[in-house]
C-alpha cells in the first residue's frame, strides 16, 4: 500500500475537498484526483461522493478511514523507531508555530534532553492545520500552537497565556503612533478585543499575519506592534524595543496537543519539564508587565481577555 495514497485520504478526508487537500499537501488538484482514484481502484469501493460543496465521505470511506489512521500510524511508528540513531531508547516528535520555539519550545527539548539523555528529539514547524495532520499522522506527538484542532486520539490543555503587550523601535506614546502602527493579525479573537480596545488603529495601512516573525520587522523600520512579552523581554533589556505606556494587554492562549498514545514515559517527562518552562515564561512576562505598569498611568493595566 503507498502510503502517500493513505495521506491524501485522510487530507481529503479532514478538509471536505479535494482543492484544499491539494494545497495542504502542496500537490497538484489532477494529482489528489488520481490518488483518491487508485484507492478507489484498489480497494474497489469509492471513498468519496464528489460534488460542487467538495468531497463527503460514503459510508466506504467511513469505514476505511478507521484502518487508515491505523496504517498510518503504524508506518510512523515503524518509521521512528528504526530510525532512532545508536544509543538512544526512545524517540519524540514535537511541532510547534514559528513564534512558540523562540524562548518556549526550544527550551523545553533541552530540559527533556536533560532529564532523558537517551531521548531522540525532532522538531518540527507548521501552522495548526499542518501540525494537527501530523498530530493525527504520528509524524508528531505533541503540538504547541494558539488555535488547537482537536482530533479522536488527540488531547489539549492550555500550557500558558502570553501576554501580548504593544512595542516600538523607539520611545513613543500612544499618540506618536497611529502612522507607524502594524497590525499583526493573532487570529479572530484578538482582532475583536484589538477592535473593541483600540477603535482608532483597526484600519493601519500594513498588516502581517506572521506572529513573532513581526518582530524582525519592528526592529528594522519605525514601527510598533503588538508582540508577545516573553519574547521581545531581551530586547527591551537590552533597549533595542520600547513598550508604548498605558497601552493595553491581551492575553493569548498557548495550547498543548497531545496524542493519547504517547509513551507514559516520556509524556510523563514532557509534563514535568513543561511546568518549569511555564514558570520561566510566567516571571519574564511579569517582569516585561511590571515595567509597563511603571510607565504607566493607572489605567494601563487593564488586561483585554483576547483568549
Amino acid at each position: 500500500m503507498d502510503i502517500a495514497l493513505i495521506r491524501t485520504f485522510l487530507e481529503v478526508a479532514a478538509s471536505g475537498s479535494f482543492v484544499n487537500a491539494s494545497e495542504r499537501l502542496g500537490v497538484t488538484q489532477s494529482a489528489v484526483s488520481l490518488r483518491i482514484a487508485r484507492l478507489e481502484t484498489e480497494l474497489g469501493k469509492a471513498l468519496f461522493t464528489r460534488s460542487k460543496a467538495g468531497a463527503e465521505l460514503t459510508s466506504a470511506g467511513r469505514e476505511f478511514e478507521r484502518y487508515a489512521l491505523s496504517l498510518i500510524k503504524i508506518w510512523e511508528e515503524a518509521r521512528q523507531q528504526i530510525g532512532v540513531p545508536e544509543g538512544y531508547t526512545k524517540s519524540l516528535s514535537i511541532g510547534a508555530q514559528y513564534s512558540l520555539w523562540p524562548r518556549l519550545g526550544f527550551q523545553w527539548i533541552d530540559l527533556m534532553r536533560s532529564r532523558m539523555p537517551t531521548l531522540n528529539v525532532r522538531a518540527e514547524l507548521g501552522m495548526p492545520d499542518r501540525l494537527t495532520r501530523f498530530l493525527v499522522e504520528g509524524t508528531v506527538q505533541i503540538g504547541l500552537m494558539y488555535s488547537p484542532r482537536l482530533r479522536p486520539g488527540l488531547s489539549a490543555s492550555k500550557a500558558l497565556n502570553e501576554e501580548l503587550v504593544m512595542v516600538a523601535s523607539w520611545q513613543a506614546g500612544l499618540d506618536d503612533i497611529a502612522e507607524h502602527y502594524v497590525f499583526v493579525d493573532w487570529g479572530p479573537e484578538f482582532v475583536h478585543s484589538h477592535t473593541l480596545e483600540l477603535p482608532n488603529l483597526t484600519n493601519p495601512g500594513l498588516t502581517l499575519a506572521l506572529g513573532a516573525m513581526a518582530t524582525e520587522y519592528v526592529l528594522t523600520h519605525r514601527a510598533v506592534a503588538y508582540l508577545p512579552a516573553r519574547y521581545i523581554k531581551n530586547y527591551l533589556d537590552a533597549g533595542q524595543l520600547f513598550l508604548v505606556p498605558d497601552a493595553p494587554v491581551f492575553p493569548y492562549p498557548v495550547w498543548t496537543v497531545w496524542r493519547d498514545d504517547l509513551d507514559e514515559d516520556i509524556r510523563e517527562t514532557a509534563e514535568a519539564t513543561l511546568v518549569s518552562i511555564q514558570s520561566q515564561v510566567r516571571d519574564d512576562q511579569s517582569s516585561v508587565i511590571s515595567q509597563l505598569v511603571d510607565i504607566s498611568g493607572d489605567d494601563t493595566s487593564q488586561v483585554s481577555d483576547a483568549g
